[in-house]
């Protein structure tokens, strides 16, 4: 829409924008986020997990090798063999299935927050489209993916070869040295090795999350346009809008004129202001303010009171003073003494 409208998308995204691809499940994730953290929760287990996991893997040897001695090679003794070694693998490997299926989740969770969308398994034909698949290949997230791709591998291959160089000395005496002390040396240097290599990675993750952060802003950004159409489905039309809130305030002057013939008294005040006023004993605690108008409004009251026979007064203060209250509220009771003054005054002109 932005290209083909030529307008350039200078606007940051609005709420319901944000929202809206977050429905359609696109965030602001990266892949190298959940491998640095699987990495490195993996290698913190299996630092502390190492030495229980070969114990019993020697454990499983020698015990095999006891089965081995009575093990009869029929197929009811194979399918039995091989139940048993898949539950002591389980066995054994069940941290680290359960610590995989943990990290996943946290990473993702920590990155997009609570996020479950539908959309994203809704068929799309364009995914099919062959022009657009072939500019996936060529854009700017595929080229951020290569030079990602090129730097992490170069990156880890250069630190685990100077690390394996500064244990060659060392590696240089493992002849003189027995085979369990040999694979203690090989395992530290593998330690080593995947412990730097887990920073790197997890640098990359921060690097790479933030352009994703980046690259989803600058996606989501709208043109001028787009704001205000987003603006008119949302608060609605304002030109609509003024129409509607015209109309409503008509028919509120028409509800309120047709309450002026009711009235009891037309307070006035010669210029510009006319205030009507009602009271009905066995109904209102107060007098009610029915009408009120300024300028042109206040004439047109004037001229239906005159049309209807209802009285008029002169007061300059309390027209004031009453005008200040909307209509259909009683008057104010600092105003009943005033008021009723009024009132007896009109009263005692129709001998009531």
């Amino acid at each position: 829409m932005a290209e083909e409208s030529g307008q350039e998308r200078t606007e940051q995204a609005t709420s319901k924008r944000r929202q809206d691809f977050r429905e359609k499940g696109q965030v602001a994730q990266s892949k190298e986020v959940a491998t640095a953290a699987l990495l490195t929760a993996s290698l913190l287990l299996w630092s502390f997990y190492a030495r229980y996991f070969w114990s019993d893997l020697l454990k499983v040897y020698d015990s095999l090798l006891r089965l081995m001695s009575t093990f009869q090679a029929t197929p009811l003794g194979v399918m039995n063999l091989a139940w048993e070694m898949g539950a002591v693998l389980a066995r054994l490997l069940w941290p680290i299935f359960l610590l995989t299926l943990v990290i996943g989740f946290c990473a993702s969770f920590f990155q997009v927050g609570p996020l479950f969308s539908t959309k994203v398994f809704q068929p799309d034909l364009n995914k099919f489209n062959p022009i657009k698949g072939m500019a996936k290949f060529v854009s700017k997230r595929s080229a951020v993916e290569l030079v990602k791709s090129l730097a992490k591998v170069s990156l880890i291959g250069f630190v685990a070869y100077k690390t394996v160089a500064n244990e060659f000395e060392t590696a240089l005496t493992l002849s003189l040295l027995d085979l369990n002390q040999t694979l203690i040396f090989l395992a530290q240097v593998a330690f080593l090795v995947l412990a730097k290599s887990c920073g790197i990675i997890i640098v990359l993750a921060v690097v790479d999350f933030g352009f994703s952060k980046y690259e989803m802003e600058q996606k989501m950004k709208m043109t001028k346009q787009e704001v205000k159409e987003e603006f008119k489905e949302t608060e609605g039309d304002p030109q609509l809008k003024a129409r509607v809130r015209s109309m409503q305030q008509q028919m509120a002057r028409k509800r309120m004129m047709a309450e002026v013939p009711k009235a009891d008294v037309i307070i006035t005040n010669p210029t510009h202001l006319s205030v009507a006023i009602s009271y009905r004993r066995a109904e209102m605690d107060a007098p009610k303010i029915v009408a009120k108008g300024a300028d042109h409004m206040a004439f047109r009251i004037r001229e239906i009171a005159k049309e209807h026979q209802v009285p008029m007064v002169e007061n300059k203060p309390v027209a004031r003073a009453l005008y200040k209250h909307e209509v259909g509220e009683q008057i104010p009771e600092e105003m009943f003494t005033a008021v009723a003054e009024i009132l007896a005054y009109v009263y005692s002109l129709k001998k009531r």
